[in-house]
């Protein structure tokens, strides 16, 4: 399918950046919201803007800034992978994270592994509020529609000059309208290919941030503590336990080193990790790392991967 034939897919609409910043840059506080019809990657622009040589980026860059992209030339996923997909068949959306409490006090650091896990279940939440699609989390960091990838969140620090507490940029990467033949590898999907309606990327993105910022004020206002209630309602903690489908499975754990790690998920700790307890009965913490699922049987009965 050539670029031209791509935008007459549907869910190809151009995205409403204007509707966007009037319904909800005041509604949610945000601090501003960009939208570029082309870049090389959202999380890379938002970086390079933190880290000017002038030091603009922490005026003018300040908690809850917003860019989204029609299409990403150079999106990067967790371990470095490339990935592209064609004009306005996904959505690419980035958030700087300066996280504080009420009291305007920063939030302490080893919070920061929860951001990426709070965007996952914002995501489920806002799938479902527009498409009433059931997604879950694969840990650390992307969303399956049955056993296959629909969306790649990847969290990077930034660290300032000035030594002010690090800032997060945290993006996402959804595949709304591709086809199965512009799908990056076998294992992927998108909402279209699901059957999901509408695909309004507008109303998606919408959607996600408005949950993205109940879910993250209510974590900052509890100081980053996992086991709080959110607004009354459940912790971050236990919302992650029902959400993430990769708890109750046989994983193996692809950890920094070059080491391999296979067991049962049992929990997700105090700080997201991932723990593990092994066939010798001993319990491994996975704070890093890719993981992949196994399968009990792949199409040949034999055992496989997802």
């Amino acid at each position: 399918m050539d670029a031209q034939d791509s935008q007459h897919v549907e869910g190809r609409e151009p995205f409403d950046a204007g509707m966007l910043r009037n319904g909800l840059v005041q509604a949610l506080g945000l601090a501003r919201l960009d939208h570029v019809d082309t870049t090389g990657s959202t999380n890379a622009d938002l970086l390079a803007a933190l880290g000017s040589e002038d030091g603009r980026g922490r005026t003018e860059y300040p908690d809850l800034s917003v860019l989204i992209a029609d299409h990403q030339s150079t999106g990067r996923g967790r371990l470095d992978r490339h990935w592209e997909a064609p004009p306005r068949s996904a959505l690419a959306v980035s958030i700087v994270l300066r996280p504080v409490n009420a009291q305007g006090r920063p939030l302490p650091t080893d919070s920061y592994s929860w951001f990426s896990l709070l965007a996952a279940e914002a995501w489920c939440l806002a799938l479902e509020d527009i498409c009433g699609v059931h997604a879950g989390v694969k840990w650390p960091n992307d969303l399956l529609l049955g056993e296959r990838k629909l969306a790649g969140i990847l969290a990077q620090l930034h660290f300032p000059a000035d030594g002010q507490p690090p800032v997060v940029v945290l993006g996402t990467g959804v595949n709304v309208s591709l086809t199965a033949e512009e799908l990056p590898v076998p294992t992927a999907t998108s909402l279209l290919l699901a059957g999901a309606r509408p695909l309004d990327r507008t109303a998606l993105v919408a959607a996600y941030l408005r949950r993205f910022v109940q879910l993250y004020r209510d974590y900052c206002n509890s100081d980053g503590d996992p086991d709080a209630g959110l607004a009354g309602e459940a912790s971050l903690h236990h919302r992650l336990t029902q959400s993430t489908v990769t708890l109750g499975r046989t994983v193996k754990a692809h950890l920094p080193g070059d080491r391999d790690v296979v067991g049962r998920a049992e929990r997700l700790d105090h700080h997201g990790s991932l723990v593990l307890l092994t066939e010798d009965g001993l319990e491994h913490t996975v704070t890093a790392g890719d993981v992949v699922h196994l399968r009990l049987h792949g199409p040949d009965g034999a055992g496989g991967y997802a």
